[in-house]
């Protein structure tokens, strides 16, 4: 019985109704997630579980939080944002059923439940603000937030018929409006 993510819950098999709380904070030994973001190896996962002892094994429930790391899917910044999941799974006791998680030699290892709870948690396309504009197609800098004034887009030379159009409807507006508060 090795490991940060082990706890001991030989006081509460087959025990329905006890509770242990358990509080702690892990270093994770190598990194989290393959994305363009990630739980970089060294960072720390803080974890608030509760275990239950019921009939069929242990009710594991809690909480992970977590600082992932990596760059804007837009802009290509740098980003760090803090993550908070929830997990809840029953450890059941050996025996004849199959099950995905058992209690093992009255122990709990809580690392692959927390891991896949944390890394589903990943944004899958994270941006460094909810408006980002991303880079420029021609120049490839940063778009930043507009200042108020507004570039035009270059129009496309095969669409530049449509854009008298869109004049003259503009003026047509302006004097319907003009001709109703006289």
């Amino acid at each position: 019985m090795n490991g940060p993510f082990i706890l001991p819950v030989r006081d509460i098999v087959r025990r329905p109704g006890e509770m242990r709380e358990h509080t702690f904070a892990v270093t994770l030994p190598e990194q989290w997630g393959e994305g363009i973001v990630s739980f970089e190896k060294g960072s720390t996962l803080d974890l608030d579980v509760r275990l239950e002892s019921v009939h069929e094994g242990i009710l594991v429930s809690g909480a992970a939080d977590a600082e992932y790391v990596g760059v804007c899917g837009r802009c290509l910044t740098d980003i760090a944002r803090p993550v908070e999941v929830e997990f809840q799974e029953l450890f059941a006791y050996p025996g004849e059923e199959e099950t995905d998680f058992e209690v093992q030699d009255d122990h709990v290892d809580l690392e692959t439940l927390v891991r896949d709870a944390t890394v589903l948690a990943l944004p899958f396309q994270p941006v460094c603000q909810p408006g980002c504009l991303g880079l420029d197609p021609e120049t490839g800098e940063r778009l930043t937030a507009s200042t108020g004034t507004e570039q035009a887009a270059p129009i496309d030379p095969r669409w530049s018929a449509l854009q008298q159009i869109t004049d003259q409807d503009g003026t047509a507006q302006s004097r319907a409006a003009e001709k109703e508060e006289s």
